[in-house]
């Protein structure tokens, strides 16, 4: 997936799809617009009132009326704080509140895609498009749009009101106004490019950071931790170079800022100073002028910030809905919701690719009673984790058809379907929890006594007694406080409790170790038993008792009958076993 979207400052269909998110939250938008508009037309009433007080009640001394005056514009400025505090709170909260229902929306959608989506998009970006990217969004309503447009009205009501009190001073007041305008562009299109990198850098920066953290033990068992370190580097020097390359645009344009801010206020009390002289301007004015340039200034500088966030905010948003408008869902049409399934599974002519034409099956057929138990075996790369993949609905078949108890898998409502189906993998992955709720996954519905008899009966209560708090202990990311074996015998109790009709194991003892070899297979005949089993094993010595055997290559089903019969046919099972058995691993 692509990192380095441009985006506009005003992309009015997908700012359309970001508000159509205020919609439960109506309300506060409407009070946000409405704070906005009293703020444009409070900001210039105060250098009215210092103007009026000057020429009325300081130039002619007037004690009482200044008092009164001095005691309206206090109460002008807290009004004008007061309204301002609602105003941020206001347009933050609604930003945050609906980044909080845009990620929820977002984990939602990415939770029911297809695995074939997780094949070619790297975990780093979809970290990046779930946090940052979102805060990014809920900065179009703190800082974006709302505010982009009250600071346009506010520049349009003060230069109204300079021009109603004396178009001369306007006109010198924004004598510098052309250069000011002219910086601001260049600023607003080489900060746009630089922000744009910095998003491109955090993306690349959590994704080899995600990765190479997940696989350390490769990068430590290979000693590739110095030549790691060197791309960490690169990559971290590369994110650094990008924001100080925003940072040096900064650096030269609020100092020009500044600079033009000061021209324009020398200007004005050059020209008012002798128009004081000479009577034609009062000193009112020309304080009333030097305020509005100050008001002027400040929403101009940050006009150009506040572009950039809205740009940024779009590139977020184009990324995120880039994302939500994938396709590759699981399609989950089905109507079929059994009470209780069977367990015959069959597969009729059955042919899958992951890319295009690229066949991992072809024209596969076979058939598994309710109740039996089915073996794969083949080399590497023969389809023996497709036929799993496909019968969960992980991936979709292109040509064939797959039933369950006579009915085709996608007539069953997906959910339905997969409370039938247990897997336990080679790979165990547990997060980090407690052993009870890595083996409930936090399903209320299963009780301590469940999870403790289901333990009891896989042969694993013991071990799981012996550790600290026991059910309670906390696995830490991925199962690191455990085993492999103690690992395997986690998934073994989590699909045991779980009380599905067919039941994978995939390559379920291939990394266990010979003391819990036992155990692990204790608890295999005791999950097995009246379940629909479905068994990948490299090691032939664990299958030999399966009701039937297939044995694959290269996506075709070569051979299939049970053990003894298929080592009498001389073929692609006996030269496995003969390998196996001159190996050892038999």
């Amino acid at each position: 997936m692509s990192s380095t979207v441009t985006g506009k400052a005003f992309d009015f269909p997908i700012l359309k799809r970001i508000y159509a998110f205020t919609a439960p939250y109506k309300k506060a938008f409407y009070i946000s617009i409405f704070l906005t508009l009293l703020l444009t037309f409070l900001t210039p009433i105060r250098p009215i009132l210092v103007r009026y007080t000057i020429d009325n009640f300081v130039v002619k001394p007037n004690a009482d009326g200044l008092l009164q005056m001095t005691m309206l514009m206090i109460g002008l400025l807290l009004f004008q704080t007061l309204i301002q505090y609602f105003h941020t709170y206001i347009t933050n909260w609604l930003g945050l509140t609906v980044v909080k229902d845009l990620r929820v929306k977002l984990y939602r959608h990415i939770i029911g895609l297809r695995l074939k989506f997780f094949d070619h998009t790297p975990i780093g970006i979809l970290i990046t498009r779930s946090v940052s990217d979102l805060e990014n969004i809920a900065d179009i309503f703190s800082e974006g749009l709302i505010t982009i447009i009250g600071d346009l009205l506010t520049l349009f009501v003060i230069v109204a009101f300079m021009f109603f009190i004396d178009w001369r001073l306007t006109l010198i007041s924004l004598s510098t106004m052309p250069i000011l305008f002219y910086a601001t562009r260049i600023f607003q299109q080489g900060i746009k490019g630089a922000f744009q990198e910095v998003r491109t850098q955090v993306a690349h920066l959590n994704t080899f950071v995600q990765e190479h953290i997940t696989g350390m033990n490769i990068v430590q068992i290979f000693n590739r931790e110095e030549e790691e370190m060197n791309k960490f580097r690169e990559i971290n020097h590369l994110h650094a170079k990008a924001h100080i390359k925003s940072v040096w645009y900064y650096s030269i344009f609020f100092p020009v800022v500044e600079l033009l801010s000061s021209a324009s206020i020398g200007l004005l009390v050059w020209y008012g100073s002798r128009e004081v002289i000479g009577g034609t301007v009062s000193v009112g004015n020309v304080i009333a002028f030097v305020m509005y340039i100050n008001m002027l200034f400040r929403p101009i500088r940050e006009l150009a910030d506040k572009f950039n966030t809205l740009q940024m905010g779009m590139v977020s948003s184009e990324r995120v809905f880039k994302v939500l408008d994938t396709n590759e869902v699981i399609v989950n049409e089905g109507k079929i919701i059994p009470e209780k399934i069977q367990g015959n599974v069959e597969f009729e002519n059955v042919w899958f690719a992951y890319n295009d034409e690229s066949w991992v099956l072809k024209n596969a057929s076979f058939k598994i009673d309710s109740g039996r138990s089915l073996a794969l075996v083949g080399a590497t790369g023969a389809g023996k984790s497709s036929i799993i993949n496909l019968v969960n609905r992980f991936y979709e078949y292109n040509k064939g058809l797959i039933l369950v108890d006579g009915i085709n898998i996608r007539d069953y409502e997906l959910h339905a379907l997969r409370k039938n189906i247990a897997v336990v993998h080679q790979d165990v992955f547990l997060f980090s929890d407690s052993i009870a709720n890595n083996i409930s996954l936090n399903d209320s519905s299963i009780t301590r006594e469940q999870i403790i008899e289901a333990a009891k009966a896989v042969g694993a209560h013991r071990f799981i007694e012996r550790l600290p708090g026991g059910y309670d202990f906390n696995v830490m990311e991925r199962g690191a406080m455990l085993s492999v074996g103690q690992r395997q015998l986690i998934s073994f109790i989590r699909a045991y409790v779980f009380n599905p009709k067919i039941l994978i194991l995939d390559e379920a003892t291939s990394s266990i170790d010979s003391e819990s070899e036992e155990l692990i297979q204790q608890a295999t005949q005791k999950l097995t038993q009246n379940r629909t089993s479905i068994v990948i094993a490299h090691r032939l010595s664990t299958i030999q008792n399966a009701d039937t055997i297939l044995v694959l290559d290269h996506g075709e089903i070569k051979e299939e009958g049970k053990h003894q019969e298929l080592l009498g046919k001389n073929g692609f099972y006996k030269k496995l076993y003969e390998i196996q058995f001159a190996t050892g691993n038999a």
